[in-house]
């Protein structure tokens, strides 16, 4: 959640991602921050080329969890959590990993250790998830099934 509310700081979003306005930030952030702009002895070039790498990491980020991004791969996800066993997961934070059986890596935000513990001590973990996380959390699609990105 602390990297959602910093990118969507960094984008000045208050409320629901909207692609369009998101877009346009970015845009206007890459003109202001391209490190192109400022000479090779200003202090501030050094400062430009890291905001350049947060600002393309955190358009990608918005863009992978605003809500058109989601509606347009939902038959992709239902039928990924719906016909696939879980791999691998990994819990951090409140960021749950889980790798299904396909191949694709989701990310759940917001998922605290009591849900982690009572996911891991499930007897049947899909269930558990089908029930509890799926379509709880917040989540975005961070690998393919073909290890892409």
């Amino acid at each position: 959640m602390k990297r959602i509310n910093q990118y969507k700081k960094l984008f000045q979003i208050e409320d629901q991602i909207e692609l369009g306005a998101l877009k346009t930030r970015y845009r206007s952030l890459v003109k202001q921050w391209h490190p192109d702009k400022f000479q090779d002895d200003d202090p501030l070039k050094i400062e430009a080329e890291q905001m350049g790498r947060q600002i393309v990491d955190g358009y990608h980020f918005l863009v992978s969890i605003a809500p058109e991004t989601k509606e347009a791969n939902l038959a992709s996800y239902q039928q990924t959590i719906m016909e696939c066993g879980i791999v691998d997961f990994k819990h951090k934070g409140l960021l749950l990993e889980i790798t299904f059986s396909d191949g694709s890596t989701y990310e759940y935000f917001g998922v605290n250790a009591n849900v982690f513990k009572k996911f891991v001590n499930s007897d049947k973990q899909v269930r558990f998830a089908k029930r509890f996380i799926y379509e709880a959390y917040l989540y975005r699609k961070s690998k393919n099934g073909n290890s892409e990105d």
